[in-house]
């Protein structure tokens, strides 16, 4: 993998690592929703997730790490971005508890296995 790949998973890393500290002691998604600075941060955080995948990293480095939906990455960054159908508290939140867990864990292991 190039250095300029491994700066870019570091940053999407330091982006999902950032609204997963924001959203610790959220409870429930209606907190989540009556948080708009904690709303704001997420989303801008989950857009710069999405077009550093999209814009930064390489086909390589996506077909390398392809245990990540990238796709759903940009498709999110997109609805968010262009406001597709509204963007979806609820799908903004499913994302926060359920995929970026995942995702942390995948960039974690795809970064130290570049280690080794």
């Amino acid at each position: 993998m190039q250095d300029k790949d491994r700066q870019v998973l570091e940053k999407i890393l330091r982006h999902v690592q950032a609204i997963l500290y924001y959203n610790e002691d959220v409870r429930s998604l209606e907190d989540f929703q009556n948080n708009s600075m904690l709303v704001d941060a997420s989303v801008f955080n989950l857009m710069q997730i999405g077009e550093l995948a999209k814009q930064s990293l390489s086909d390589e480095a996506k077909s390398q790490i392809s245990s990540i939906p990238w796709e759903q990455v940009y498709g999110l960054r997109n609805r968010i971005v262009h406001g597709y159908s509204g963007v979806s508290l609820r799908i903004v939140w499913d994302t926060i508890l359920t995929d970026l867990p995942k995702l942390r864990t995948e960039l974690e292991t795809a970064l130290s296995k570049q280690d080794q």
